[in-house]
């Protein structure tokens, strides 16, 4: 097995999130936390607890994690214990991925989280 630093698809969700002003990225194992100022805005997972599947996770707006999910059952599932405190998974082993669209769900999760007021320059 590949270290997960090897992966490709953690390497495309590590550079757009670490495009974003302030991020940073933690790795642990095969899965990836993304952080603005302490504030955990995505996680990218492979094999999460056994689960075969590998996803970007991020937070989105009250209810619209349970209505992609609806939608496209197929494509976004609730994350295990974080997906009903309003976020969702995004399947990145099912087909050809949108990275536009990865990219969007990221941005507005780090909308979500950010902090409102830019940090102060040293």
């Amino acid at each position: 097995m590949r270290k997960a630093a090897e992966e490709p698809q953690l390497a495309r969700v590590t550079k757009i999130c670490l495009a974003l002003p302030g991020s940073t990225r933690e790795l642990k194992g095969t899965h990836a936390g993304f952080r603005v100022r302490k504030k955990v805005f995505g996680y990218f997972l492979n094999d999460h607890h056994g689960d075969g599947i590998v996803s970007v996770c991020a937070r989105v707006l009250p209810g619209d994690n349970t209505a992609l999910i609806a939608a496209q059952p197929e494509r976004f599932y609730m994350p295990a214990y974080i997906g009903p405190r309003g976020w969702v998974a995004l399947r990145l082993d099912r087909g050809a991925v949108d990275w536009k669209e990865v990219a969007e769900l990221v941005k507005t999760s780090y909308q979500l989280v950010a902090p409102k007021r830019p940090a102060a320059k040293r």
